[in-house]
């Protein structure tokens, strides 16, 4: 258990988007969802019972980092987490492939942003930080949605490195698990996976986490 970063009685707390979500909200998945969240949160409890871990579920479907900082305040702050785990980016990037640049965060709103709520989150609350990687299931780095997420991507890296966080390379999860089965085999839209691409997340947070042998 030493090597777990989790201690007794600590509430984790993880925010996101659709792939945290993950039907969190409403039955018959409510109030953690289906996907990864789900499947980490099972297997801490499972192998770490006696800490008595309090895992919460705040990922929202469709959201940016601007819809982040529009619920900061009631999803992070009053929540008082001694872990905050953030994953965010995957629309801030999709909506400009898609063509939907109104909608989009642009690169330095989003790193802007994102800095601004974990500074928020570290003088506000005493939370340690876990930042996962947004990601694409491509490994066609000349792919456009690839080109521009690894842009984003360097961001989470820079401010991993910038608040001592923990970092998870979802990003790399899959371009592992690419070598194993083509995108569609993960996810039919190279971005919401079925319950073996939630496990490939979930799989990477653990073994971030100092679970062990996830």
């Amino acid at each position: 258990m030493s090597d777990l970063v989790f201690r007794q009685s600590q509430r984790v707390v993880f925010i996101g988007d659709s792939i945290t979500d993950c039907g969190r909200r409403q039955p018959p998945s409510a109030p953690f969802g289906n996907g990864y969240v789900h499947f980490a949160r099972a297997f801490l409890l499972a192998r770490y019972p006696a800490l008595n871990l309090d895992i919460l579920n705040r990922g929202i479907g469709g959201n940016t980092v601007r819809d982040l900082a529009a619920r900061w305040d009631d999803d992070v702050i009053a929540l008082r987490p001694d872990w905050l785990s953030v994953k965010i980016g995957i629309n801030d990037v999709w909506r400009t492939v898609a063509g939907r640049a109104a909608e989009a965060v642009p690169l330095d709103e989003y790193a802007a942003t994102y800095e601004r709520l974990l500074r928020r989150a570290k003088e506000e609350t005493s939370a340690r930080l876990i930042l996962m990687e947004p990601y694409v299931i491509e490994s066609d780095r000349q792919d456009a949605f690839r080109a521009l997420i690894d842009q984003y991507i360097l961001v989470v890296h820079r401010l991993a490195e910038q608040y001592g966080a923990i970092l998870i390379r979802t990003q790399a999860a899959f371009d592992d698990a690419l070598t194993g089965q083509p995108a569609a085999y993960w996810a039919e839209d190279r971005v919401h996976p079925g319950a073996p691409g939630h496990a490939v997340i979930a799989r990477a947070f653990l073994r971030g986490v100092g679970y062990g042998d996830a």
